[in-house]
Formats: C-alpha cells, sequence, structure tokens
C-alpha cells in the first residue's frame, strides 16, 4: 500500500484549512487564530503543502474545498493545470458547456476566466499553506523544510509560467502582496532551488512500500532547475540552455530510471499511467508522483479526471473504472505526430498501437472521427486510453470508481528530452550524437524507430509524443515559438477557427484574475488583456 498522502486529514489539518479559507478573496491570509487553543501539528501542515496538489480539499473528494468561488472538482490543481497546459494547443479539445471550457480550446481566455482564477488562487492556497508551515516549523525539520520550500518554488513556477509578472509573498502578513516581475520570480525560484538542494535527502527511486513514496528529494530540485533553465530565455530573455542540459544529466544519471519492461500485455510505457504505477517498477520513473487511493485520497481533479473524461461508455474495456465522462479528446495534430499520412485504423488501442509503431499511441478510434468538426460531440476526435485504472497484475484496485493510479507529475523521461533539446540548441539546432541517443532511448522504449539526427522541429513533435495529455504542452509550443503571435504552426480551432489562425503573442500569458487586481492596488495587468 501507499504509505504517504494517505489519512492526510487529521483535525490540526482541518483547522489549517479553516485558516487560509479567504485565500480566494485577495491573498490576504489570516494565520489560524491561537484564541482556539489548538495545536497545530507539523506533520499535518506539512502533509497539506504535499495534499493541495493531490486533492481539493479536506475530506477528499466529497469534502470541503479549500478554494472559494470554484466547483470543488472542478478546482483540482492536476485538472485545471492540465486544462490551462492541454485544451489551449494542438493536442486536446473538449466540448464540455462548463464556464471557461470553450475560452480555452480556442484561445480567447481573460481576466474573468474562471478556471485559470481557480488554478492561480490554488497555487496561492498552496504558497499560504508552504508559508505558514515555514513560518510555524521551519526549525522542526531540516530536509521536510527543505521539502516545503520546493513545493512553494513549484507553485510559484507554474505562476511564473502561466502569468509571468504576479504577487510574491514569503509569508503570513496582512499586507498586501508586491507584484514581482518575472524575472524576479525567477530568480527566487532559481535561488530557492539551489539552496535547498543540498538539504534534501538523497535523489533514490521508490516504490509505494518505501518510506518516503510521494516527498521529493535531490532529483526533483534537478528536474525543476532543468525545466527551469530550459525555458529561461522565454522567462527572463537570456538563454541557459547548457545549465538545462547539466541538471538533466543529474537527473538521467540518478537512480530514478525510465520504465523499459512490460508485464503481460502491458507495455512500459503503459505502465505509467494505471493503478498499480505506485507498486511496480514504473515507479522508478516518478521522481514526484502525486498520490492517490481509491478509499483514503479521492479526487474529482487527479487521476480520475485523466480517466474519466478522456473516456465514454464505450470505451468500458479499457478505462478501468465506473466513471466515463466523455470530454477531453485528441485534435488532429496529434494524431499526425504518429500517423503524418493520417491513416491511423479504425480499433482497439492495442491494434492501434500496432499500427504506429509506437507503443506510446495509445488512442481509441473506434467509431471516431479524427476531425473536430462537432467539438461538442466526443466521437469528433479520437479518444485517449493512455490512462486506466487496471493492475499489471489482474488484481482489483481498492475502489471501483476513484483510481489508485498515482499521477507522475514529474518524471524522469523529462531529462532526456530537456538534455536532448538543450544539446541541440548549443549545437545551432543539430541534434549531436548524444542528444540523439537521449530521444532514441525514449524511443526504444516505446519500440519506435531511431534516428542519427533530429531537426528542433522534430524534437517538438518528440515532446508531444511521450508527453501528451499530461499537462505541459503549452510550455513547449510558447518556447519553440509556435503558441501566440507569428508562427507558421495552426492547429484545428487555434485562434477560434476551424482551420486554426494565429492569435497575438500577448496571449502567451495568462491574464491576472480581476478579482486580485480590484483587491491589490499594487497588481498591473499584463499586457494585451
Amino acid at each position: 500500500m501507499k504509505t504517504y498522502i494517505k489519512n492526510i486529514i487529521p483535525a490540526a489539518a482541518l483547522l489549517v484549512a479553516v485558516g487560509f479559507s479567504s485565500c480566494t478573496k485577495d491573498l490576504d491570509v489570516t494565520p489560524i487564530d491561537p484564541n482556539l487553543n489548538t495545536e497545530i501539528q507539523p506533520e499535518a501542515l506539512f502533509n497539506k503543502c504535499y495534499a493541495n496538489i493531490a486533492v481539493a480539499g479536506n475530506g477528499g473528494a466529497n469534502g470541503d474545498c479549500d478554494v472559494d468561488g470554484i466547483d470543488g472538482g472542478t478546482s483540482g490543481y492536476v485538472r485545471q493545470l492540465w486544462n490551462a497546459q492541454e485544451l489551449t494547443t494542438d493536442e486536446a479539445i473538449c466540448g464540455w458547456g462548463d464556464e471557461g471550457i470553450s475560452s480555452f480550446c480556442y484561445n480567447t481566455y481573460d481576466a474573468s476566466h474562471p478556471m485559470l482564477r481557480g488554478f492561480y488562487y490554488r497555487l496561492y492556497t498552496g504558497i499560504s499553506f508552504c508559508n505558514q508551515y515555514l513560518q510555524e516549523f521551519g526549525d522542526y525539520n531540516t530536509a521536510m523544510t527543505a521539502e516545503i520550500r520546493f513545493v512553494r518554488a513549484l507553485n510559484y513556477f507554474y505562476l511564473m509560467d502561466g502569468w509571468g509578472n504576479v504577487p510574491f509573498v514569503t509569508s503570513i502578513s496582512s499586507e498586501k502582496p508586491v507584484q514581482y516581475s518575472r524575472q524576479e520570480v525567477y530568480n527566487f525560484v532559481e535561488s530557492e532551488l539551489l539552496d535547498i538542494e543540498p538539504l534534501l535527502n538523497a535523489a533514490t527511486a521508490k516504490k509505494s512500500t518505501d518510506a518516503g513514496y510521494g516527498r521529493v528529494d535531490k532529483a526533483a530540485a534537478w528536474l525543476l532547475l532543468a525545466r527551469l533553465y530550459l525555458n529561461a530565455e522565454v522567462y527572463t530573455g537570456t538563454a541557459q540552455w547548457q545549465k538545462a542540459a547539466d541538471y538533466a544529466k543529474k537527473v538521467m544519471d540518478s537512480s530514478y530510471k525510465l520504465n523499459t519492461t512490460g508485464v503481460g500485455k502491458w507495455s512500459a510505457y503503459q505502465m505509467l499511467f494505471m493503478g498499480d504505477n505506485g507498486e511496480t517498477s514504473a515507479a522508478y520513473e516518478a521522481v514526484f508522483p502525486i498520490l492517490q487511493d481509491g478509499v483514503r485520497t479521492t479526487s474529482w481533479g487527479t487521476s480520475l479526471f485523466m480517466i474519466a473524461s478522456t473516456h465514454d461508455a464505450d470505451m468500458s474495456d479499457v478505462n478501468g473504472t465506473t466513471e466515463a465522462w466523455g470530454g477531453n479528446r485528441t485534435r488532429p495534430q496529434l494524431i499526425q505526430k504518429f500517423f503524418p499520412g493520417n491513416d491511423a485504423p479504425e480499433a482497439a488501442p492495442s491494434d492501434v498501437v500496432k499500427a504506429a509503431g509506437d507503443d506510446r499511441a495509445i488512442f481509441d478510434t473506434r467509431g471516431r472521427e479524427l476531425e473536430n468538426t462537432d467539438p461538442s460531440n466526443f466521437k469528433n476526435g479520437y479518444a485517449v486510453a493512455k490512462y486506466n485504472n487496471y493492475t499489471t497484475n489482474g488484481a482489483a484496485t481498492s475502489s471501483a470508481q476513484f483510481p489508485d493510479a498515482d499521477f507522475f507529475l514529474m518524471r524522469s523521461a523529462e531529462a532526456y528530452l530537456t538534455y536532448a533539446e538543450a544539446l541541440a540548441r548549443l549545437n545551432g539546432g543539430a541534434t549531436t550524437a548524444e542528444a540523439a541517443s537521449a530521444i532514441n532511448t525514449l524511443r526504444l522504449r516505446a519500440n519506435a524507430d531511431t534516428k542519427a539526427n533530429y531537426s528542433l522541429d522534430e524534437i517538438c513533435d518528440e515532446w508531444c509524443r511521450e508527453f501528451y495529455f499530461e499537462g505541459r504542452r503549452r510550455m513547449d509550443l510558447v518556447r519553440f515559438g509556435k503558441f501566440g503571435g507569428s508562427s507558421d504552426y495552426v492547429w484545428q480551432w487555434k485562434g477560434g477557427a476551424i482551420n486554426g489562425r494565429n492569435f497575438e503573442a500577448t496571449k502567451n500569458l495568462f491574464a491576472i484574475p480581476t478579482t486580485d487586481l480590484t483587491a491589490n492596488p499594487n497588481l498591473t495587468q499584463n499586457p494585451g488583456y
């Protein structure tokens, strides 16, 4: 069984959540009332900092939400990270009528977007929990303090990536937060990660039966630094390709390894997204797994969202839960990364994988159309069967409804593509032998053909093939100059046109929510909104 972030809601943690219930109003977060005569346990608050990523609030899926003004299930950290990074791109589209979905899909989001506002405040809720822990218990345990500083830095990373110039606060205070520039947030995230790296536990790959599974260690700091440096030119105007390669190599050389051996009918790649991914060799690829359990850690916005939103009732044979919401599916451009001739067969996922010659092409095309001519129709677009709640040995999971599948927020495969891209950019855009080898390592794992050289465009496509529907595509398209602004790359419904059209470069950043601008006179809106 998983040994971390299970039973994370003791009474003390409940009181923590009450203390932060105002976070969605104006970021003025009040510490827990000392007059309540309660004792906050450091372990409970420590767990709460992690739990903000895994669950919406105390009580799991059906408990109180820590973020006001948005449905608890919708407010999930992973769910809104995914929406912001996937529905805005060439990978995913959704026809649900929820407010904010269509403007994601058509790149028409603005300062009143409810889901971006919810994600923004979810990130600041997490920062508030971390600030509370560091203020109350910063001297309690060196490694635990370093971990919470990492979680806070991760939240600031996503704010910097999404919104750029954002409110910045590192303590519990009644003062209105000042606004940091994107460069200043970058500097903070970098300095924090460099400072905590020697204080974190050793980089040690683990399974759920091992102590510390689900907690970050040095490898997480290295991988986030590699991601930071890979995007440094976007964030600061100054490229840091060598640093990106160096920190990616640290992860590649660590005990975190790609899962390369399948079990039975399950490929090594598929095992990363299954109900027992924390219990098999797949776990050794998970640098930062977000833990889920069908009974004790439940959420509508984490692994269940990844499974249920991408499956409909006709896919019960490849699902593993009772939930099938039929929402998120592919845009044609994602399928073309595997089938450039638009010749994918109408077949179950196992046969589509064979036809693609790539274990990563886990699509269900039965009774479905390639084109998204009608975005409201789930059958317009191929279904993604990448996520399921089955176990590799056929054993039952703990719940028929909520999955045991952990969500791998960071996995070591990222280091291989970061290393390859950074080296290629250092080499004028052409892959070196080392860079090609890193890409080929991933392609060999997927039983796909390999090459001696890859262009930058091909590397961008490889990011898609390896990480589609994992919540990072927008970041990669921005880095490759294929998102907002003048670009020769369009996808179906990009900018709201069925054949795609470019939209302004100002959309490379999201808008600071109007609610925060109104509450905090220190803030200035991003250009273009």
